[in-house]
């Protein structure tokens, strides 16, 4: 399922940031803010542009900020208020002054972009982020943004399968539930 070729991209890099760089729980287990902020800010980044750049200790602070925001977007929806989600993405984009423009670069064709040139690396992934969830939230898929629902894991995800009942981050959260309940029927019996 593709919303559009690059914002399909920048959904996964949002998900890379907030999986990345806020602290909460992952895979039954305390996720602490990450101690090597640059690292896990260009792992966020990579999660959708495999080749970006190492990113600087200064863009990995913003980068911090702007994921802890894009975080309260997945929350609201995973609560259901999606009114609440929509005013978040609105005053990011209202921030950033986010604005589509035809792009080619790196060997790339033509394609969209959701800021301008000459803008910060926080500030351009910020308006681009903003811009893929505005589309997500404004279209018919807006389910399709998550947060896990195994315990103790609260990472986010996007829901890309064809039938839409991803529940779980990954494969790992999913198999320590389908465990959890296989012991617990052994229990029972």
């Amino acid at each position: 399922m593709d919303f559009n070729s690059h914002a399909d991209v920048i959904v996964r890099v949002a998900v890379g940031l907030v999986n990345e760089l806020t602290p909460g729980e992952r895979r039954g287990r305390p996720f602490p803010a990450p101690s090597d902020l640059a690292a896990a800010a260009t792992e966020g980044l990579r999660t959708g542009y495999p080749g970006h750049r190492e990113v600087t200790e200064d863009e990995a602070g913003e980068l911090a900020g702007i994921a802890v925001r894009l975080r309260a977007v997945f929350d609201a929806v995973a609560t259901g208020d999606i009114d609440a989600a929509a005013l978040r993405v609105n005053a990011l984009l209202e921030e950033t002054r986010a604005r589509p423009l035809l792009q080619r670069h790196d060997g790339e064709p033509w394609h969209l972009h959701f800021h301008g040139p000459g803008g910060t690396v926080a500030g351009e992934w910020a308006a681009s982020c903003a811009t893929g969830l505005a589309i997500v939230l404004g279209g018919d898929f807006r389910d399709r943004l998550g947060v896990c629902t195994a315990p103790q894991c609260d990472r986010v995800y996007v829901d890309v399968s064809r039938n839409g009942t991803r529940r779980f981050c990954g494969t790992a959260c999913q198999n320590r539930v389908k465990t959890a309940a296989f012991r617990a029927r052994g229990r029972v019996s």
